[in-house]
């Protein structure tokens, strides 16, 4: 397994995790990640997790606006038939690391709260997030929005 800056060669395959995952929908992709791609002095981190030569995984964090070393990961999915083979909790270390590199505090996430992202909540968790809010009915009606934290300190 590799963690890596991610490349452009690598949207299509990530393209194939989002709709594996349907984390998003995977046509939003190459726009979000085009800066990052173009621009050489991006803050914007993204990260590929790569295993047998292929992307399997990715993340994506931004540095919160107006908030001294707050990062927040926007986004982290793995292609389901390569879950549990550590890939998320290697790119979410690699991820870690680079961010007290670059002198950052603190790593906010979140997630939704229904049943369905049950398994992400034990992630972050078992990644030694804290659970730091929930916003009721946040993405629709019963569906939470779960802030989680972690010090980088």
């Amino acid at each position: 397994m590799k963690i890596r800056s991610t490349k452009h060669d690598d949207i299509a395959a990530l393209q194939e995790v989002l709709d594996g995952t349907a984390l998003f929908p995977s046509e939003m992709l190459p726009d979000m990640v085009g800066g990052f791609l173009s621009e050489n002095d991006s803050a914007d981190i993204w990260l590929t997790c790569e295993a047998d030569g292929k992307p399997v995984g990715f993340c994506y964090a931004v540095p919160e606006e107006l908030a001294d070393g707050a990062w927040n990961m926007l986004a982290i999915a793995v292609l389901p038939s390569a879950q549990g083979n550590g890939c998320g909790c290697a790119i979410t270390a690699h991820l870690e690391t680079e961010l007290r590199e670059r002198g950052a505090r603190i790593l906010i996430a979140d997630t939704s709260g229904t049943d369905e992202f049950a398994q992400t909540r034990a992630f972050y968790q078992k990644n030694g997030y804290s659970e730091e809010a929930r916003i009721r009915d946040f993405w629709a009606p019963g569906d939470d929005k779960v802030v989680f934290w972690k010090s980088l300190a």
